[in-house]
């Protein structure tokens, strides 16, 4: 008789590229977005969920072959349809304002939070899946708009625990550059493979310094591994005007914006992106977000292939150790811009939008940074089980606990093992474990015994210390919950 093939056990790991988070991250993930949420709603914009498959056609993607339909996406196809995973929450936000135009107030004002995937290449620090969070204002061409977003923006750092003074929101201008590139004498459809290697060479500025980019508007640029990079082949008199743009920025904001008029000369749209950081550079400084929170920075150059008028970065300014333990600035957690081609290629009218996206992920890691959330990594109260017949006793203490605000639960494991409770109670980080046995019961009390107090007590204190300090002290049960808040400090 045959044997019948036993089948091999499922690898117990996540895919390439994709990782799983657990408790205390999603908790700070959650109280921080829930931060930011109360900021954008208090600024009137609305919620906007949708779906994590939209259709190729909606974000934007094409087909170049059967075998790999949609580089750079996860996509599958069904029926007649190629669906795929979003990338991110602009391309749904797109499909939304096109769909419901009719139904939408005008300008509409969303913001979203959520999952996008990426069928990229994963590396350090680089997944597949991760968070965004935007805010977009869709249907208003006004640089109020743009002032709006940026100051909305600096209010949110601000309320996640970013203090005044530790970051930066620094804005620029897709039209300046434009009529930098015009001033250079980039103009035309004839020059558009020019400046499309200028403005990769400038989008390379923070890795690459001056010299890099300059190297690169030029013959060309040789890397350390000898490999050689083609350059725009501008003169030397060209490349100055564009290296120029990108070190115009001066300490007074007049003088930076005298300086991009002096370079945009007499170009026409080069003038208008003046004109355009000036309004929102007047319209927040009214506002009290002077030099101190935004500031006007030629240098912000990151996305400057995508959008079509005012951008910004969110730059976070205090050190942190670098991965060679040398201190480093922490860098950019949001960016954003006007790109108002947004609904165009659904409704084939030009609808003028503007919007941000905060890097969930980065800006989780600056709070952690700054020690921003010892309070909420903390583990619940553990109500141990020293009698198996009285657990709707145990059960009773934590409903307490818990309608006083206070996170707690029974242990719900085998109770024969005390020592193993408490093990448990360590590796959930509780701050508190409490104990009544039948003696205690009998008597109307209750043990709370301190576990951060206890560790900290068993590792640097003498006997005489320890004992003037227990971490175990036994209460009347009544004054359950008071005697908690007193030990957590909540009273």
């Amino acid at each position: 008789m045959a044997k019948t093939r036993k089948q091999p056990r499922p690898k117990a790991e996540t895919p390439k590229g994709f990782r799983d988070y657990f408790g205390a991250e999603v908790t700070r993930r959650q109280e921080m977005l829930g931060r930011i949420a109360e900021v954008y709603h208090l600024y009137g914009f609305d919620a906007l969920e949708t779906s994590a498959v939209e259709t190729v056609e909606a974000l934007g993607k094409f087909l170049p072959d059967v075998d790999r339909p949609n580089e750079g996406v996860f996509a599958w196809q069904e029926e007649a349809d190629w669906l795929a995973l979003r990338y991110d929450l602009t391309a749904p936000l797109a499909r939304v304002a096109a769909q419901y135009r009719q139904d939408l107030s005008s300008p509409y004002r969303r913001y979203a939070m959520g999952p996008v995937w990426r069928n990229e290449k994963p590396g350090p620090g680089r997944f597949r899946q991760f968070y965004q969070c935007d805010a977009d204002t869709v249907g208003s061409a006004s640089m109020a708009a743009d002032a709006e977003i940026c100051a909305m923006l600096a209010d949110a750092l601000e309320a996640v625990g970013i203090a005044r003074g530790d970051y930066v929101i620094r804005i620029n201008n897709r039209k300046v550059l434009n009529g930098v590139m015009e001033a250079a004498g980039l103009a035309g459809e004839d020059k558009a493979a020019e400046r499309g290697i200028v403005l990769r060479a400038i989008d390379k500025l923070d890795r690459l310094g001056p010299d890099g980019v300059r190297a690169l508007l030029g013959e060309g640029r040789r890397d350390e591994s000898g490999d050689f990079t083609k350059g725009a082949g501008l003169a030397d008199e060209q490349a100055e005007i564009v290296m120029g743009f990108t070190d115009a920025r001066r300490e007074d904001g007049a003088a930076t914006l005298a300086r991009l008029r002096e370079l945009v000369g007499a170009s026409a749209v080069g003038t208008a992106g003046v004109d355009e950081v000036e309004q929102i550079a007047a319209l927040l400084d009214a506002q009290g977000y002077g030099a101190d929170r935004a500031v006007l920075d030629p240098s912000v150059v990151r996305g400057l292939g995508y959008y079509t008028g005012p951008v910004y970065e969110a730059e976070l300014t205090f050190e942190i150790a670098g991965e060679d333990g040398r201190p480093r600035q922490f860098g950019s957690v949001a960016g954003g811009g006007r790109y108002d081609d947004l609904v165009k290629r659904f409704t084939g009218q030009e609808v003028p939008a503007t919007g941000i996206s905060i890097g969930v992920d980065r800006l989780l890691a600056a709070l952690t940074a700054k020690g921003r959330f010892q309070d909420s990594a903390e583990g619940p109260v553990i109500v141990t089980v020293m009698d198996r017949e009285r657990l709707s006793d145990y059960q009773a203490m934590a409903a307490e606990l818990r309608k006083s605000n206070i996170r707690a639960e029974v242990y719900l494991g085998n109770p024969k093992n005390f020592g193993n409770q408490l093990k448990y109670a360590d590796k959930r980080g509780s701050p508190l474990a409490i104990i009544q046995g039948a003696e205690e019961h009998a008597r109307g009390v209750v043990q709370i015994k301190d576990l951060v107090l206890g560790a900290k007590l068993a590792q640097e204190a003498t006997h005489e210390e320890w004992k003037a300090q227990p971490a175990q002290v036994e209460v009347d049960r009544a004054r359950l919950v008071a005697a908690v808040k007193e030990r957590l400090g909540r009273t």
